[in-house]
């Protein structure tokens, strides 16, 4: 596993596609707050108020994190939100399903017909979580701009 973890390839793919997955779940949600906020309310956990917190703040920390890791900035730390995020989602998501509710995820679009909650979403939210604590505890210095700041005999490293 430490091979895997010091493989700055390995760790770059890791981060590019988490990275790309939050900024781009990050944009309905940016562009339309208040469908979003009935995504969440669809949960039925939380009430009106806190479900407009969430919908106008967690987008924003979504993308903030995305880039966070596509560019290297604070890696560790975009990780460890990026963790944190999908654990309560997954865990949100498999409260849902257990109390028979059938709604859209809200993940990365907020047409109630599209990304239905089931084993598979639950499962993709649980692999993602996975490739965060990998990219949390792999490379720091592994990102899009260090990996372009490079010579070109170290990208094989």
């Amino acid at each position: 596993m430490k091979s895997l973890l010091s493989n700055r390839l390995i760790v770059l793919l890791v981060r590019v596609f988490l990275g790309g997955v939050f900024v781009i779940a990050s944009l309905d949600k940016i562009v339309d707050p208040a469908a979003f906020a009935v995504s969440i309310l669809n949960y039925k956990v939380v009430s009106v108020t806190p479900a407009l917190v969430i919908a106008t703040v967690l987008p924003w920390a979504e993308l903030l994190c995305g880039l966070g890791l596509l560019l290297g900035l604070y890696p560790r730390g975009s990780s460890l939100l990026a963790a944190s995020m999908l654990a309560v989602f997954t865990v949100l998501m498999g409260s849902a399903l257990l109390r028979g509710l059938d709604i859209s995820c809200g993940c990365f679009s907020q047409d109630p017909s599209v990304g239905r909650i089931g084993g598979a979403r639950i499962a993709e939210d649980a692999g993602l979580f996975i490739l965060s604590i990998f990219s949390y505890y792999a490379a720091e210095d592994t990102s899009l701009l260090s990996w372009t700041k490079r010579r070109p005999t170290e990208h094989a490293a």
